[in-house]
């Protein structure tokens, strides 16, 4: 048995990292098998040698991101949990850069993860962008983001929102409405990102001028689009034709985030995924950067994390025919 202190600058800290009803510290208490004790801005660390030290590490992690102001929660300290087994706490302290946005009600919009920054960095540097990544991982809400900070900062004059309306099942013909009513629902998550964004009243003002769309990508056949931060959301479900004619839309001025889940794709199968083919075929082009965010850039509930990794799991098992998995032989 060991024991380690680790002291903080201000009490504050201290009631940031502990959380509502000292959760953070339990789950750090349980994930290393440690005591920790509080007196005053001092943390008190005892259990076997190796654990008290990675949840000192864990610990300073999270005093460091409290003393730039960030607030800690649940995600940050899972995340950070990982990054102590991974032996990469040391770039704890990346995630509190970099505000992307500032959202309607005062909130910033940060990258939370490594793979995070390292896809928002990649917006900043490149014109097209392909982020490809589970649910959850935040692809779509951070593109916007970084779109409403563009059109703030007066780089763009437009930002361009759209989706493949493609039937996950359900059939659009039988939806009320005209064609407009019809597809709305499609794309309602960019929807409720730019209202989180702009406000309601701001962005129902920037629709009415022109400076927003949102449109299915049938709607982008034909056109160019000059100076405009153009966003494809969904995009494991376009086609190979459609992803070219989306990418030959690009106008001067303009940049381009493409975001999408190649494990969800509602295509027939007899269709290839236009995401799954631009991955292949753009990897090496230059000004096109291709980002792969994984299970630990999750950011939604912990169950979502584990969902994902159960459906790999199964997946991996059900490619190599691994126990669990009926295999069916036929007679020669």
């Amino acid at each position: 048995m060991s024991e380690r202190i680790i002291n903080a600058e201000r009490i504050e800290q201290i009631i940031n990292v502990f959380g509502s009803f000292d959760e953070n510290i339990k789950r750090i208490e349980q994930t290393y098998g440690v005591k920790i004790t509080n007196r005053g801005t001092e943390l008190k660390i005892s259990g076997e040698d190796e654990a008290a030290d990675r949840a000192g590490r864990a610990i300073e992690g999270l005093l460091l991101l409290a003393a730039k102001g960030e607030t800690i929660d649940e995600q940050k300290v899972r995340y950070l949990i990982d990054l102590v087994s991974s032996g990469n706490e040391d770039k704890i302290g990346e995630m509190a850069k970099d505000v992307v946005c500032i959202t309607a009600k005062g909130r910033p919009v940060k990258a939370k993860t490594l793979g995070q920054q390292r896809y928002m960095k990649a917006i900043s540097k490149n014109t097209i962008t392909i982020g490809v990544g589970p649910a959850g991982t935040g692809k779509t809400y951070l593109a916007v983001a970084a779109a409403v900070a563009a059109f703030r900062e007066k780089a763009v004059n437009r930002i361009i929102l759209t989706r493949p309306a493609v039937e996950a099942g359900e059939r659009l013909g039988f939806l009320p409405g005209d064609l407009q009513n019809k597809v709305d629902p499609y794309l309602r998550p960019l929807y409720d990102a730019l209202y989180d964004m702009l406000g309601a009243e701001t962005y129902q003002k920037y629709l009415e001028r022109g400076n927003i769309e949102v449109a299915p990508l049938a709607y982008m056949r034909g056109r160019t689009l000059d100076d405009s931060f153009i966003i494809l959301d969904e995009a494991q479900n376009t086609t190979r034709e459609q992803m070219k004619m989306f990418l030959t839309r690009l106008g001067f001025g303009s940049k381009i985030v493409i975001t999408g889940d190649i494990t969800q794709i509602d295509l027939p199968s007899d269709k290839v995924s236009g995401l799954k083919d631009a991955v292949r075929i753009l990897d090496n082009v230059p000004d096109i950067a291709i980002c792969r965010l994984t299970a630990s850039d999750v950011v939604r509930h912990a169950l979502v994390q584990r969902i994902i990794a159960a459906y790999e799991t199964a997946e991996h098992s059900a490619k190599n025919g691994l126990p669990g998995q009926k295999k069916v032989y036929r007679r020669k």
